[in-house]
């Protein structure tokens, strides 16, 4: 995503990865007893741009209270410097945002107010992180451990034995670009700051947070700064604020910093609502919200290393999006006013152009009562504030990425019945998004090339088109956001239907054969069209003129409402096949699957996603591609390709295959591994592959899923005997590729059985997805 840096795994990691998927069965594994987030860690991809954070946060809490070393993002393993442990943090994005509040202990005389000048050294040897906690010792020995409530961080500080024990709270530095910050020493007990910042890929439009810090003990000194000037006993400042403690015989401070969106007044009743616990209290609790939260799936079979690449996948996969609302309800509105949640939790941060592809079909499997409130706060950007969001960080739009990606974000929710009670609001907002553009007062581009799209089928590349607003241009992106218009008027057609709304069902089933538009037949792939409907660019396919972090090799088969309309434009099922197998080089793959993916899918420069014809597992585009041989008659590749691409996924901090863009890279592994992908993004179809353990046992939310809970089996899966022979859906015999829409809500166990060749299973004429017409 989004000035999205991916970076190319170290082969250092080919051992280890190669010893996943071949990993011997049940018998010599870890067992799932005891704690699972002891599986977890949270430094994985902390390192070569993977951009996680390994603090402390609870399932989709407000806070994520972190450790920033230097690096744009926050958090970097190669560094060795922490200039503060701030509140906010996304996991895995690509461009800078948050870090508000950086706070930091020190011992002596505070002289310095930069934190990169006044940071301190620490070790990896003396540093540790599980989920909810995180712990380190500092070069001037002091230990910091730190954990989190959902509107509130806890900090606890062990000092050496000195009377000038101090903890600093920067309100003026931070990842995003300062505005304006005040703090205010309120009484010997606490500290209150507002901080107002912009920032981002394409420097969003401001937004304001609110903070009350809280001491276990009352402090000795303080003081305050604006710019370099420090004032000891001042109460007020626009820089930051120290606080001194006599730490001689108490050496451990605690502290608890409330945080909100909405105002002081807000932040105030966040910690009264959440604060006045121990951090040890704080600590446990964290901990037993991640169990439940993990306990959702058991798995059996694999090696420790699969499982626990697998569980904190799982585990990056419930940091986002984040609850947004006060304890009180309150929340900050697209429209920048005061609004309450009615029944249920308003969410925000939305890195939608990633998560509707992967993140929001597991968060409606695994979360739906929080999914269904996800989709309910979407509604209300709309309705406060007046348009659907493109890439929201909290009450802002900041227009990053292109298409319209909130439409199967919502239809999926649809699809999976977490809308009732409010499906014709949803389908008002959505239907307004997709008819139209929005007013140009407002911050958002929405659907920017909907004029041309509309009147000519495509969405026309303009190249160097001034921006109309801040973010990213669809203009820029033509080929590219066709695909994306159409595949959302796809599903939008289908939820219309669904309503009862005929005429539009048909007219968005109409546009969503747009894809065909793009297509140039001299090339055999999709082209950009000018404004005057010319192609345009290079014909080279590899090249990426007119797509979006991508080629039209890496595009071709993002059209999962017609595979075979595709099919059929390459020029048949053989044509495609030998493409696909072209595309992900399957005669290396069967050779060395693992050297493969590092050499050859992972290639050049992982910030240039252009001239590229071969697949990339680590952006977006590409996430459903694996999936396409399901609908040709090969499905063994499919399962050959995922299985390759799943020992990309590792447990040390370079383990990750590039951003995890707020979960989405990490719901693939999850889905992938569990061998269930929702293979038409915004439709509730279930692709099938071979589940690398042998048992999985997902326990599920009665009030959405009627059977509340689903064992998937695969005995004896492993890197030998991979291959589906034959599934069977509670018994019966399951012969296709894939499970309709609606067909998992009634399943109570789906049975793989596996063995060493491929067999004739999901080869017959019509055992593919089906088309959405």
């Amino acid at each position: 995503m989004r000035g999205t840096r991916r970076t190319r795994l170290c082969l250092a990691g080919v051992m280890a990865a190669s010893a996943l998927i071949a990993a011997p069965a049940a018998g010599a594994a870890e067992r799932t007893d005891g704690h699972l987030t002891d599986l977890v860690n949270p430094f994985i991809g902390s390192q070569n741009e993977g951009n996680t954070f390994p603090g402390a946060a609870v399932p989709f809490g407000m806070v994520q209270l972190s450790p920033d070393t230097g690096h744009s993002t926050g958090y970097d393993y190669t560094q060795n410097r922490v200039r503060g442990f701030s509140l906010v943090h996304l996991s895995g994005v690509g461009c800078r945002i948050g870090g508000d509040l950086p706070v930091l202990p020190t011992t002596g005389d505070v002289t310095e107010t930069d934190y990169a000048r006044y940071a301190a050294g620490f070790s990896h040897d003396d540093e540790a992180a599980s989920p909810g906690y995180y712990r380190v010792g500092l070069a001037s020995g002091i230990r910091a451990e730190l954990t989190a409530t959902e509107r509130t961080g806890v900090q606890r500080y062990t000092f050496p034995a000195t009377g000038k024990a101090n903890v600093l709270l920067n309100a003026s530095q931070s990842l995003h670009k300062p505005v304006g910050s005040t703090v205010e020493i309120l009484d010997d007990h606490t500290v209150r700051t507002e901080i107002t910042g912009h920032g981002f890929c394409r420097d969003t439009g401001p937004y304001t947070v609110y903070t009350v810090t809280r001491f276990s003990r009352p402090f000795t000194a303080y003081g305050t700064w604006d710019g370099k000037a420090v004032t000891p006993g001042s109460r007020t400042g626009h820089g930051g604020a120290y606080v001194r403690f006599d730490t001689s015989r108490d050496r451990t401070v605690e502290a608890t910093t409330a945080l909100s969106y909405v105002d002081a007044r807000g932040a105030a009743a966040n910690l009264r609502a959440e604060g006045g616990r121990s951090f040890d209290a704080v600590r446990h609790r964290a901990r037993e919200r991640w169990e439940d939260r993990l306990a959702d799936v058991r798995v059996r079979g694999g090696a420790p290393t699969l499982r626990r690449t697998f569980y904190s996948s799982l585990y990056r996969s419930f940091l986002a999006p984040n609850i947004g609302s006060d304890a009180d309800g309150r929340y900050t509105g697209w429209d920048r006013r005061t609004h309450r949640a009615d029944g249920f939790t308003y969410y925000q941060n939305w890195s939608l152009w990633d998560t509707y592809r992967t993140q929001v079909q597991l968060l409606g499997l695994l979360a739906p009562r929080e999914t269904r409130d996800m989709a309910r706060s979407l509604v209300a950007v709309d309705e406060d504030g007046g348009w659907l969001p493109k890439w929201g960080y909290g009450p802002v739009e900041t227009n990053i990425m292109s298409g319209d990606p909130v439409t199967p974000f919502l239809t999926s929710a649809y699809r999976m019945g977490l809308l009732q009670g409010f499906e014709e609001r949803a389908y008002r907002a959505l239907r307004k998004n997709a008819d139209g553009v929005p007013p140009a007062d407002y911050p958002g581009i929405g659907r920017e090339a909907n004029a041309e799209y509309l009147a000519n089928g495509f969405a026309p590349y303009v190249k160097d088109r001034p921006y109309a607003k801040m973010g990213d241009s669809d203009y820029h992106h033509g080929a590219s956001v066709t695909l994306e218009y159409a595949l959302a008027d796809a599903m939008l057609a289908q939820m219309a239907r669904g309503l009862g709304h005929e005429a539009d069902a048909a007219r968005y089933a109409a546009r969503s054969r747009s894809y065909r538009n793009v297509f140039d037949p001299a090339t055999g792939f999709f082209r950009a069209r000018d404004a005057a409907g010319a192609f345009t660019g290079p014909a080279d396919p590899a090249r990426g003129t007119g797509f979006h972090e991508g080629t039209a090799w890496q595009y071709q088969w993002l059209v999962p409402q017609d595979l075979p309309g595709v099919v059929g434009l390459i020029g048949g099922t053989r044509a495609a096949n030998d493409r696909l197998d072209a595309f992900f080089a399957y005669d290396r793959l069967r050779a060395d699957p693992e050297r493969t993916a590092r050499e050859v899918w992972v290639h050049g420069d992982p910030y240039a996603y252009y001239n590229a014809a071969v697949y990339n597992p680590m952006n977006e585009p590409d996430l459903t591609a694996p999936y396409t041989y399901l609908s040709t008659g090969q499905p063994w590749k499919t399962t050959d390709v995922v299985h390759a691409a799943l020992t990309l996924f590792t447990d040390g901090p370079t383990g990750m295959t590039g951003n995890d863009d707020l979960g989405t890279m990490s719901a693939w592994n999850v889905l992938s591994s569990l061998g269930l992908f929702p293979i038409q993004p915004g439709y509730d179809t279930w692709g099938l592959s071979t589940p690398v353990f042998e048992r999985a046992d997902l326990d599920l939310d009665r009030r959405y899923w009627p059977t509340g809970g689903l064992t998937v089996t695969a005995p004896g899966t492993s890197a030998a005997a991979r291959y589906i022979q034959a599934v069977s859906a509670d018994g019966r015999p399951h012969e296709r590729t894939y499970l309709p829409a609606g067909r998992l809500r009634s399943l109570r166990s789906l049975a793989f059985t596996v063995g060493s060749r491929p067999s004739e299973w999901g080869t017959a004429p019509g055992a593919g997805q089906p088309v959405l017409s």
